[in-house]
């Protein structure tokens, strides 16, 4: 976009690329210019933002989570991050205190094991997939009494 501009009582016609930019790029007589005006700050929209309605009496997102733990036969995870190696598979008998995976967090690898005895039903996480905190990874058919922690 050009203007004109008055510096000194002599007027420059300067042709702006984006007045919003910091630094403004300005060419005056075929020569750039970078310029920050006064205020530094560019003139910023404001963003949009969704309204969504709340009711104390609606479930929330994280309950309806297909990956949610839902009960006592399932291994959470403790921490989020990447899954690195798995050690089950569907139809594996494990032990309590079992390593049943590792998880990459902040460049550590921890070993989670698994708190109940009994049958793997479902593994419901994969090789470099991440994971949050208390995501479901891993559902048992049948657990033993035996609890490791």
């Amino acid at each position: 976009m050009k203007y004109k501009i008055t510096v000194n009582d002599q007027i420059y016609e300067v042709e702006i690329e984006n007045i919003n930019a910091r630094p403004v790029i300005a060419v005056v007589d075929g020569e750039r210019f970078e310029v920050t005006p006064e205020g530094g700050a560019a003139k910023q929209e404001k963003p949009k933002v969704e309204k969504r309605s709340f009711s104390a009496n609606q479930p929330s997102a994280a309950a309806s989570s297909p990956n949610a733990a839902a009960g006592g036969n399932v291994l959470t995870s403790p921490l989020p991050g990447t899954v690195v190696n798995l050690f089950v598979k569907a139809g594996d008998k494990v032990e309590a205190g079992q390593v049943a995976l590792v998880i990459e967090a902040m460049k550590m690898k921890n070993s989670i094991r698994t708190t109940i005895g009994g049958t793997v039903s479902e593994v419901l996480v994969a090789t470099g997939q991440s994971v949050a905190h208390k995501q479901a990874l891993i559902k048992f058919a049948d657990t033993s009494d035996t609890a490791w922690m």
